[in-house]
């Protein structure tokens, strides 16, 4: 099943049991920036993608599976 960007960040938080204060320390993401890309108000830039995947352990492309691409 594929997911947005945020349904799958917040699914993967809470699959590791991880709160928004726990992977804001893992990341060093704040905590209402880290909201902002579960709710989908923000997308995380590449390197907070990056920062993101490996405080979850999964590959970036387990974030980015649901990402439309950008037309150009």
């Amino acid at each position: 099943m594929r997911k947005d960007l945020h349904a799958q960040l917040k699914f993967l938080r809470e699959e590791r049991n991880l709160s928004l204060d726990d992977l804001a320390l893992k990341t060093r993401v704040g905590v209402a920036r880290l909201h902002s890309y579960e709710t989908g108000e923000e997308i995380p830039s590449v390197q907070t993608i990056m920062k993101l995947s490996n405080a979850l352990e999964v590959p970036a492309s387990n974030l980015l599976d649901g990402m439309e691409p950008v037309e150009q």
